[in-house]
């Protein structure tokens, strides 16, 4: 999701929250009349709330309200500024701006968002296979350049000028590439761990020797598609030794484990019953029906799994003892 559209989301969230709030202050007021007829808020109430817009919003709020309950004291000043930071840099004043948003709105926006974050997170129990799952699939930092452009055809051409044996890979992508980092020759450095490279590029990147030059990578951007091409400066291998990236192995695990829909409707079904939330009206009955079941079903298959290793160990332990008692009974009978 385009960041900047993960806060608009969400303020149409506190957008519907403040209306309700108006119409409980104002009981049933008329919101439009005419010859003949009258809309009041209840009319309009009771149109809305049967729309999937709505169910999601009402959705998104009881979300934020467990979240935040559960989790929002983790969260401090300090996370809600750099993630404000990470998602819109400078550019958060003209965000604000655009959606009609006050600073102390965005900043309980990010505070609920990093509140969900940290539930999911705490929910998070990393195994030995999911380590090496992560250590397999990740790389160290990169140091490369990149030409990005909007046409298969100048991404073609662009390869054949990148790839001859005088060519300026730099001055390529300053006159050429659409990245930001053309400014700079291209040059950009990244691990696996790196959102602002997409995926196919750095798998593309990561498989080069120091000095190669990859072909044409096509990456599909919302409706469009975009065009990369790769120079490899310095590439590094990653050795044996894990413990040397931990943190980084362990933030892939722990983001492939996030990015598992399973997972998380089975979280947030647990934080539900832990909140105890009751749907009272019934245009929402069914809201958070997926997610209950989720937890339920996740209990259910824990329960068997302790039950299965509780019965495998006592088979064991049968096994052992009755092992010992023959070889105690052998004993007895040679000493006889």
């Amino acid at each position: 999701m385009n960041k900047k559209k993960i806060i608009l989301a969400l303020a149409t969230s506190m957008s519907v929250l403040a209306l309700a709030a108006c119409s409980n202050d104002q009981k049933n007021t008329d919101i439009a009349t005419m010859k003949g007829a009258t809309i009041t808020a209840l009319d309009f109430y009771d149109n809305a709330r049967t729309q999937q817009s709505s169910q999601q919003i009402v959705f998104d709020m009881i979300l934020s309200k467990v979240f935040n309950k559960a989790y929002g004291d983790k969260i401090t000043d300090k996370d809600v500024e750099a993630e404000l930071k990470n998602l819109f840099g400078d550019d958060l004043d003209t965000v604000l701006q655009q959606n009609n948003l006050t600073k102390k709105e965005a900043n309980a926006i990010i505070r609920d968002r990093l509140a969900y974050q940290a539930g999911l997170k705490a929910h998070v129990e990393l195994t030995d296979a999911d380590l090496k799952a992560a250590w397999e699939a990740f790389h160290p930092e990169v140091e490369a350049q990149i030409i990005m452009v909007a046409s298969q055809e100048e991404a073609d051409s662009l390869l054949e000028k990148a790839k001859a044996d005088d060519a300026n890979f730099g001055e390529l992508a300053k006159e050429n590439s659409l990245h930001a980092s053309k400014d700079e020759d291209g040059t950009v450095k990244f691990d696996s761990l790196s959102t602002e490279i997409p995926a196919a590029v750095q798998q593309a990147a990561f498989a080069l020797k120091d000095g190669e030059v990859s072909d044409v990578i096509t990456v599909q951007s919302g409706y469009s598609n975009a065009f990369y091409i790769v120079k490899m400066v310095k590439n590094q291998d990653k050795g044996n030794d894990m413990s040397k990236y931990q943190e980084q192995v362990e933030e892939i695990a722990t983001n492939t484990i996030l990015s598992d829909q399973n997972f998380v409707n089975k979280v947030i079904g647990l934080e539900l019953k832990a909140a105890n939330v009751k749907i009272k009206d019934d245009a929402f009955a069914s809201l958070l029906t997926t997610y209950i079941e989720a937890a339920d079903q996740g209990s259910s298959s824990e329960t068997e799994e302790t039950k299965d290793t509780s019965e495998a160990k006592d088979t064991t332990e049968t096994t052992e003892d009755t092992a010992a008692t023959q070889e105690t009974t052998t004993d007895d009978s040679s000493s006889k």
